[in-house]
């Protein structure tokens, strides 16, 4: 058996690279990069390595000979459509007979920015008629490190997505459930939605005071007074209206999920809110 971890380089590649060596002989992995150079530090682990773009078919073609079951980490936006048909072409060709594929939170019931490609590729790969799981994940704690980081300068958590929950958990915890649906060493149905467990902006706070040891206040601002207060950071504008699409979008709703399905993949408790904080800012 073959395991082709894709975006190998990346850091959610990376960590479900290390937790599938954990799983599997590190003879059966094999990683694809787009470049040598990125390549060299995995080739010092031992690890196969085959060079490859989403966008270059030919190169798909030779990295995807041989492979049984395919991690698919989604590309990144702007041209991922196209992209994300070449994968599940030349992945079905090649006769890969398992996809796990990195998706959204309830991508087939919500419709935002981030769903449409991912509704996309998951009917993609459903008609492809690969067997597969959709890694349907809800929120990286990494992706608030702006925001969080300016909290602990200022005391004051700003958000603008009013009393919405969020699923958050850690991206190596994300990487841990996928190196495990990978390894094939558990039986998984077509969708895991891997949610933590919900919460607030303020519940951020409150664990943020609890996790620095500075006292941390929430502050809800409408969009206009967000987007002013990251600027007040330091941020340009264009980066200020793409957290405030985020931030609008969890306000619609679009990661409010409570499922079972994240803890009982990994077959361990998630990190709790207040120590994911200390990891990820090395508090």
């Amino acid at each position: 058996m073959t395991y082709l971890v894709t975006g190998a380089t990346g850091g959610l590649g990376g960590y479900a690279l290390e937790y599938l060596k954990k799983l599997v002989p590190v003879s059966d992995i094999i990683a694809l990069a787009r470049n040598e150079e990125k390549a060299a530090s995995l080739r010092g682990q031992g690890i196969t390595v085959r060079i490859g773009d989403y966008g270059d078919t030919d190169s798909l073609k030779e990295a995807f000979k041989g492979v049984d079951r395919l991690l698919f980490i989604s590309g990144a936006p702007g041209n991922r459509q196209a992209e994300h048909t070449n994968v599940v072409n030349e992945a079905k060709e090649a006769g890969v007979s398992f996809i796990a594929y990195t998706s959204f939170a309830n991508a087939s019931n919500v419709d935002n920015m981030l769903s449409t490609d991912h509704q996309f590729t998951e009917q993609l790969i459903e008609r492809s008629g690969i067997a597969h799981t959709f890694l349907r994940n809800n929120w990286y704690l990494e992706n608030e490190t702006t925001l969080l980081k300016m909290a602990l300068d200022s005391g004051e958590l700003d958000y603008s997505a009013g009393d919405a929950t969020v699923g958050w958990a850690l991206k190596r915890e994300y990487a841990e459930a996928a190196a495990r649906v990978l390894s094939g060493q558990q039986e998984t149905p077509d969708i895991l939605e891997l949610s933590g467990e919900p919460h607030t902006y303020g519940e951020l706070a409150q664990a943020l005071s609890k996790a620095s040891g500075k006292e941390i206040s929430a502050r809800d601002l409408d969009a206009e007074g967000f987007t002013e207060a990251l600027k007040g950071h330091g941020l340009p504008e264009e980066a200020a209206q793409g957290i405030l699409g985020i931030q609008q979008l969890i306000k619609a709703g679009d990661l409010e999920l409570t499922s079972g399905d994240f803890e009982s993949t990994l077959g361990h408790p998630l990190r709790s809110l207040e120590d994911g904080l200390k990891e990820v800012l090395s508090l």
